[in-house]
């Protein structure tokens, strides 16, 4: 009988997790986020250059939706909901640095609507320093990791 290596999981009774699936994961969410920005700034640009040559086409008339470019915030909460709460469990700089998203009762995936809230309350806490930084610090002194948006959305990030 060979020795296999025994896979790091969530002991759902207990809630305990493995140390494992959550070291070093809260870097790893530092950079995953990083580059979630870059490829929404990319979206960002690709859709204000169709506005700019949209309105080049129209005669002026198209740039009026430059005005309606800050609702591209939106684009933010549509990504976490989209990607999270789909089959991959992670954004594309989740995917890239090794992380996804589990519930932590079941193990399973999020729903979209919690994604969307989760990405809510982390652009919220954001524009506060002090509610980032309580957001953040839940992470440091938790065994498991989450952060307070994770236990107030349910969710759970660990590594892939």
């Amino acid at each position: 009988m060979a020795n296999r290596p025994v896979m790091p999981q969530i002991n759902y009774n207990s809630r305990a997790v493995d140390e494992r699936l959550t070291e070093g994961v809260i870097s790893r969410r530092l950079w995953a986020y990083l580059i979630d920005l870059f490829v929404i700034a990319i979206w960002v640009t690709l859709i204000s250059i169709a506005i700019f040559f949209l309105g080049l086409l129209t005669l002026g008339l198209g740039w009026g939706l430059f005005f309606l470019l800050p609702l591209t915030a939106l684009t933010f909460i549509i990504y976490n909901a989209v990607t999270i709460g789909g089959s991959a469990q992670a954004t594309v700089g989740m995917r890239m640095m090794g992380l996804r998203v589990v519930d932590p009762h079941n193990g399973g995936p999020v729903s979209p609507l919690a994604a969307a809230v989760h990405a809510l309350f982390f652009y919220v806490a954001i524009s506060t320093f002090v509610l980032w930084a309580c957001d953040v610090f839940m992470g440091f002194v938790r065994d498991d990791r989450r952060f307070l948006r994770d236990l107030l959305t349910g969710m759970m990030v660990v590594r892939a």
